[in-house]
């Protein structure tokens, strides 16, 4: 289908007409127009070839691995003798053969970090690998990195810090900006496709004490001319950075955005007018494009690192991230509408040391484990679906599930807004999730249950939505320590247990369990009434998991007379093998004051009840 960048007078010729082109990366709202035409505008905003290629990786790779790794710094500050560098068992293979196991798409390496410190021989300055003793200056890392890559079939990319602590010509103007384009042109032009050029917008002081204004039009048009099918990412216009370095996408995660990229000349004026910036919660809701003069493709990268440093530092071995710690990450970041850039560091050996290699190694098998096995049985069927329309899906028999996928074809746009599942067990629908955005992917993780049939609804959408897949998985329960789980939407303060010393379920620590001989209810009065839409039940974390609830009835009321029972599926479907925080929504509100959980089952059939905390959801 045609493409074409939008201008206002093509942007006004279409108000008139049933809209079928796509505008690429980029779109122009013109003057007057409306809030429905510019929604209209922003459905039909899609990626670039590049961009699109570069979204399905979901997995890439930093590398980063410079002087710092031996001087156990994370920022240099120029004057380090080259001579440190020295990684005597040096093997790019090991570090790509270990990313192609790990199920990354692409390597990117620190070709220069803010010490001006260089990979690779270049013509540009001293201080590079061909100062070094290292193989006795004969030594390129980047042409290591880039062979292994071509072997092993990996996808490469450079970043190239833009402050240069080491060079004296840093802040002089255009001296400068020459040195670092020829410095980018020397990577661009000799390594073969390069398929990410990634830039900070690091600008901190040089050696001379001055600050660099860099020229982004020089530097974007030379990858332009020199890499056509790079993606250029943080400082470029065709990858957006999700706004932290802790792993953390958006819930909502728009790709069209109203952020102005950072290397534009009116990012400042624009982003300031619209109130946003890169860390920033809405990047592109309606009410945000109704303010919008113009919209990018900008999608979110989400780079993290998988030990507490960026650079390698041996006391930092056993601070490896867990492996429940990376899949939390891959479900906020792949899992909502990112790419993972996931950090791994080559030690002073010049390798990738062990405890990451093991770490990348049970990611990969952790991911392709879960999602081998779709438990659905008819969802290859793609779905074109209007505002306010269902499908349904059968489930396989017996099939526990407790993850949600679904996908939308972004090459014709981003267009969801909203979206429901509901499970159907026992005769009834019941909520299992709900979402927002969905965008090239979305995952979405509730308590573990049995269904019969699945139902996703679309409730909000910008136009017609693509639906290119869909997905119901059950994924292997992982405890993350570093994460603390939130049981309720509302204070425990002030709540009291009735009719039995039950305040260990209600003193908001899991670590506190209430034990009771037989099935006793907890009862509890709140302090005041509220719309309550479901509950949470912990079971005890001990190892003795005796009393641990299994089926269940839960009733609110307002007074602690007159109970009403509330529509739930009655059973923690697999809390025996997964004895984990459980949490359930009821599909409506009801008004209540109090609260009791009755236990009608115990997990193995014993007369006895324990509960770790029970907690609230509003919504």
């Amino acid at each position: 289908m045609k493409r074409i960048i939008l201008t206002a007078v093509l942007a006004g010729a279409c108000f008139g007409m049933h809209a079928q082109d796509y505008y690429e990366k980029h779109v122009s709202f013109p003057p007057g127009a409306s809030v429905e035409q510019k929604i209209d505008m922003a459905s039909r905003l899609v990626p670039t070839p590049q961009q699109l290629e570069w979204q399905q990786m979901e997995f890439t790779c930093f590398l980063h691995f410079g002087i710092n790794t031996f001087t156990g710094r994370e920022w240099g500050d120029g004057t380090e003798d080259p001579n440190l560098f020295n990684p005597t068992e040096l093997d790019c293979e090991q570090w790509v053969r270990a990313l192609k196991e790990g199920g990354f798409k692409m390597a990117i390496i620190t070709a220069k970090h803010h010490d001006g410190f260089c990979l690779w021989p270049t013509r540009t300055t001293k201080h590079s690998v061909a100062s070094s003793s290292w193989k006795n200056g004969q030594g390129d890392v980047v042409r290591e990195l880039r062979s292994a890559c071509d072997k092993y079939g990996l996808k490469f990319g450079v970043y190239l810090s833009p402050w240069d602590r080491n060079a004296e010509c840093y802040g002089q103007g255009e001296a400068y900006n020459q040195f670092f384009v020829e410095q980018l042109t020397e990577l661009l032009t000799n390594y073969g496709e390069v398929h990410e050029v990634w830039f900070d917008g690091a600008n901190g002081e040089g050696p001379n004490g001055k600050k660099q204004e860099y020229d982004w039009d020089a530097i974007l048009s030379t990858i332009r001319r020199l890499q056509p099918k790079a993606v250029t990412a943080i400082m470029g216009d065709d990858v957006r950075w999700v706004g932290n370095e802790g792993g953390l996408g958006r819930a909502t995660e728009w790709s069209a955005t109203a952020l102005t990229p950072g290397c534009y000349p009116r990012r400042t004026e624009q982003n300031q007018a619209l109130g946003i910036e890169a860390m920033s919660k809405d990047l592109g809701s309606r009410e945000l494009v109704a303010k919008a003069s113009e919209l990018f493709w900008y999608p979110s990268e989400v780079d993290v690192s998988i030990r507490p440093g960026w650079f390698y530092h041996a006391e930092q071995d056993n601070q490896v991230r867990s492996l429940a710690n990376l899949v939390n990450i891959y479900y906020q970041s792949v899992g909502c509408n990112s790419v993972l850039l996931l950090n791994i560091p080559p030690d002073k050996r010049g390798l990738i040391h062990e405890n990451d290699v093991m770490r990348i190694r049970e990611l990969t098998e952790y991911v392709k484990n879960t999602f081998a096995d779709n438990k659905l049985k008819n969802s290859a069927e793609k779905w074109t679906a209007q505002v306010g329309e269902s499908k349904e899906y059968a489930v396989k028999a017996d099939a526990l599930v407790n993850t949600f996928l679904i996908q939308e074809d972004i090459s014709k746009g981003q267009r969801v807004e909203g979206f429901t599942v509901e499970l159907f067990s026992n005769g009834a629908w019941r909520p299992a999730a709900e979402g927002t955005t969905v965008g090239y992917k979305r995952l979405i993780r509730f308590s573990d249950s049995k269904a019969e049939k699945v139902r996703i609804t679309i409730t909000a959408s910008r136009g017609e939505a693509n639906i290119s897949g869909i997905g119901l998985y059950d994924a292997e329960p992982l405890v993350d320590k570093t994460v603390k789980v939130k049981l309720s939407d509302v204070s425990v303060e002030g709540w009291k247990a009735i009719g039995a010393e039950a305040e260990a379920a209600i003193d908001g620590k899991q670590e506190t369990v209430w034990k009771a001989d037989g099935l006793v209810p907890l009862v509890v009065d709140m302090g005041t009434e509220m719309e309550v839409a479901g509950f949470s039940y912990a079971p005890s974390s001990e190892e003795d998991l005796t009393g641990t609830i299994y089926k269940y009835h839960f009733y609110v009321s307002t007074d602690g007379q007159d109970w009403t029972k509330c529509d739930a599926a009655g059973e923690f479907s697999n809390i025996m093998h997964n004895p984990v925080p459980y949490f359930v929504r009821f599909g409506k509100k009801y008004a209540a004051r109090y609260f009791k959980l009755e236990p009608v089952a115990e997990i193995d059939g014993k007369s006895a009840t324990a509960i770790g905390e029970v907690g609230i959801l509003l919504k």
